[in-house]
Order: structure tokens, then sequence, then C-alpha cells
């Protein structure tokens, strides 16, 4: 029974002391000058000096002031009530300061992701281009490249007579395989092929991809170029001589020997005497 009545008076106690310590701290948290200091750290402005003055006299009467504002207060308080206004919440406020920084922060931060997602998107589509198993879909390549590199395609190898060399006759073939052109010619048709092969072969780069294809393409134009001007020179020379042989006589005239000059003057005067 008495151990009973000792825990009863236990809990009278202790609920005693909490309803004590806790009406202290209410009032701790409703001091004027606490709320002061709130208000002044805060947004609204610099001043409330909690606890006021007091005077009796021209004496200072209120202890509670000169303790903590007044002449007995420490120097770090008398200066802080008459220094700059610190509130690290007003307009320009330290605080207020940080906020904005923080807010251009995730404004950069936003910026930098952005830019990152168009560095992955733009790293995946060279990805895809950088490919050699892609390089049939490529929208420039189906434009422009695939025709006009087609007859590279269509041209042989290894091409065996004057047909397959593009050229117009045996003749000329023969002249240019006597000449040691037609091998010169040989070793410019496999660099440009093998320059397509690796042009359409190997990963690497759009950009460079297109480039060797514009190489290629130059290189072949200059080559059929050559062939060209080949037939054109052959084609010449059979008009030059056709042409001479039109005007040529078929049969050799008779000689003469003239007896004298006058006899010469004679003869070549008989000869043009109707042609002018």
């Amino acid at each position: 029974m008495e151990t009973v009545l000792k825990k009863i008076q236990l809990l009278q106690l202790m609920f005693a002391c909490f309803l004590m310590f806790g009406q202290v701290s209410v009032k701790r948290l409703n001091d004027p000058s606490i709320v002061a200091q709130h208000k002044r750290m805060t947004f609204e402005s610099w001043g409330d000096w909690r606890p006021y003055p007091k005077y009796f006299l021209g004496i200072q009467t209120n202890f509670a002031y000169a303790t903590v504002w007044g002449m007995w207060s420490p120097s770090i308080n008398r200066h802080y009530k008459e220094g700059a206004d610190i509130r690290p919440l007003k307009t320009s406020g330290e605080q207020n300061l940080r906020f904005a920084q923080l807010k251009f922060q995730e404004e950069d931060a936003k910026k930098i992701n952005a830019a990152s997602d168009t560095i992955y998107k733009r790293s995946v589509q060279d990805l895809a281009h950088w490919t050699s198993a892609t390089v049939d879909a490529d929208p420039l390549w189906l434009l422009y490249y695939k025709r006009m590199l087609k007859p590279i395609t269509e041209f042989p190898d290894t091409p065996q007579n004057f047909t397959e060399w593009r050229l117009n006759d045996e003749p000329t073939y023969e002249a240019l395989k006597t000449t040691g052109t037609l091998k010169r010619l040989q070793e410019e048709l496999d660099l440009i092929k093998e320059k397509y092969s690796m042009s359409r072969s190997i990963d690497m780069p759009r950009g460079k991809r297109f480039i060797m294809y514009h190489e290629t393409l130059i290189r072949w134009r200059t080559f059929v170029k050559e062939l060209r001007r080949y037939n054109n020179r052959t084609m010449l020379l059979l008009d030059y001589k056709n042409i001479l042989n039109s005007h040529l006589p078929t049969a050799l005239p008779t000689p003469w020997t003239p007896a004298s000059d006058k006899g010469i003057v004679q003869n070549v005067i008989q000869q043009y005497k109707y042609r002018y």
C-alpha cells in the first residue's frame, strides 16, 4: 500500500514539474525582447531595442536596459545597436541574396542539363552516322552522292579492251597500251575504287566520310575527262588524216626535168592557171 502511495505522489510531482516548466517555456517564447529580436533579424524593421530605458532625474533606472544596451552592456551589443542594418531577410539582405543566387544556380543547372541532353542526343545522332552499317540511310548520300558515284561501281575493275575502257576504237586502245598510258590509268582507277571502298566500309565521322566522297568524285571526274581527251585527240588525228587523203593525188606525177629557169616558171604558171 505504501509503495502505491509513493508511486502516486511521484507521478503528481512529475506532473507538477511538467506544468511549471511548461509555463516557464511559454513565457520565454512570448518574451517581448525575444519577439523584438525576431522582428529585427527577419524583415520588419531595424529597431525596437527592448528592454526600453527608464530615467529618473536623468539617471538610468532600468537595470535590464543598462546591462543589455546601456553603459554596462558589452561593447559588442552597443556596436550592434548603433551599427548598420544587417537584417538577413531585407531587400538586399544576405539571406535574400543567397535565395536569389540559388535561383540563378537553378536556372544555370537547367541550362546545363538542357545542353547536356542536346550533346547526348547529338552524340547519339553522330554515332548513328559514325558506323559504316548506316551509311546507306544518310540523306545526303541518298540525295546526291549515290547518283554521282554510281559510275565508279559500274566501271570495270580491270578493263581488258577498248570497249571496257570507254575508248572509241581499237587503234586508240593499242596506242595507249603501247605508250604505257593505260598502265597509269589503271593505277589511277585502282586508287579511285580503293578510296570509294574505304569511304563506304570504314567507321568514321559523318563529315570526314563526305569529304572522302567529294575527293573521290573529283578524282573520278578528272579520270573521265582524261579518257575523253584521248578519244577527242584520236578523232582529231583521224579527221586530219582523212582531210590529207582527200586532197593528195592518188598517183604520183610524172617526173620532169626542166631545161632552164624559164621552163620552171612556165610549168608553174601552166599548173595554177585555172585555180586563181
